[in-house]
């Protein structure tokens, strides 16, 4: 490899899986200066981005908090057994994935940790007044280069007539902001809202996003984006569904867009993709899934008189295939070409999970 040129190093190290870059440190000094090298880290998560998303799995039950990997190039190939990963801490909240490092949270702090490479870090706990409950999220500003974290803190209040609702011109919501590198939070004042909660963070185009709860007259949302690099809100434009009012509970990222979901007449999914990011014209619907229930949970449910599926989709790959998610249960790949599902059977797998689509990389901290 001393014979050939820098650059051209990178460009072949850059194409490797994050796993066999990080054995390759102990080789020598040499490689494993080349392997911390800024040029190849943000090189290779260039690569890494453009490719189909490995998933992490945090198990609820049978036991608690474990984590695992999963690769999806190498479950294609053959290899079906989920890797176990060790985290930096214990009995935590997955807050979600950016630029492979992972966030979690609980009452002694928040961590950041990269699982491929152990990097990991511990930042200032969030300091929440009695009578507070909030949402945590974790995000990247491509432009300073800064992590950030943002959480919305509301004040709890007694239960109303339909407690799942919020009158969205009442509520008052804290907005506060940890840079990663800074000793103490910062906050920006409120934000007159209150935002459903989602599954998984949304992160697209350096922003997050959030659907706001419905009010108690109205069914109506509006889709709330927050820039990490100017640290404010705007409003992002809705699909254009005609005359029909259609309640999108759910956004996520495809291949990079900002998407939406609904729930359609049988029981499946409508998935909505942004193709322009905030141009209203280009959003269509690009997938419609019929209801469908997985094998694995056919006999749980076989007493029910009226079996349902609830699908939440994960992410998508470059095959045109989209991973559903059944109350954290079951996996499904999903073909819309040829209309098919694809009950996913994985070695070691939890009964009950959460996971989120992560892109491995060899970013620090």
């Amino acid at each position: 490899m001393e014979h050939l040129p820098p650059e051209v190093i990178l460009d072949i190290l850059s194409w490797l899986p994050v796993t066999t870059l990080v054995q390759s440190k102990l080789v020598c000094r040499a490689w494993r200066s080349i392997i911390q090298d800024s040029l190849l880290i943000n090189k290779h998560l260039s690569h890494m981005a453009e490719s189909d998303p490995s998933i992490i799995f945090q198990s609820h039950w049978p036991i608690q908090n474990q984590y695992y990997f999963m690769d999806f190039a190498a479950y294609n190939e053959g290899n079906k057994i989920l890797k176990k990963i060790s985290v930096t801490t214990n009995h935590a909240n997955l807050v979600g994935s950016c630029n492979g490092l992972l966030c979690f949270y609980n009452s002694s702090g928040i961590h950041i940790c990269n699982p491929l490479t152990k990097d990991s870090i511990e930042l200032p706990k969030l300091s929440r007044n009695p009578g507070e409950a909030g949402s945590l999220e974790f995000g990247f500003s491509p432009t300073t280069k800064e992590y950030k974290l943002v959480e919305i803190v509301y004040k709890r209040k007694r239960p109303r007539v339909i407690p799942y609702l919020a009158a969205s011109n009442t509520f008052q919501a804290e907005v506060r902001v940890l840079t990663l590198g800074d000793a103490c939070w910062r906050s920006l004042g409120t934000v007159p809202c209150r935002f459903l909660r989602q599954p998984s963070q949304v992160m697209v185009s350096g922003r997050l996003h959030w659907i706001t709860q419905p009010g108690y007259n109205s069914v109506d949302t509006k889709f709330i984006s927050f820039d990490l690099t100017t640290e404010q809100f705007q409003e992002v434009a809705k699909p254009d569904c005609g005359s029909l009012k259609k309640f999108f509970y759910e956004l996520l990222v495809l291949q990079g867009h900002l998407s939406a979901a609904t729930s359609n007449v049988g029981g499946g999914l409508e998935i909505w993709v942004m193709k322009e990011y905030n141009k209203k014209e280009s959003w269509i619907k690009e997938y419609n899934i019929e209801g469908y229930l997985p094998i694995e949970l056919r006999r749980i449910n076989e007493r029910s008189p009226f079996p349902t599926s609830i699908f939440q989709a994960i992410c998508s790959f470059k095959n045109g295939e989209i991973l559903l998610e059944h109350k954290s249960k079951a996996l499904v790949l999903y073909d819309p070409i040829h209309d098919s599902y694809k009950d996913l059977m994985l070695e070691g797998a939890p009964n009950w999970f959460k996971m989120v689509a992560h892109v491995g990389s060899l970013s620090s901290i």
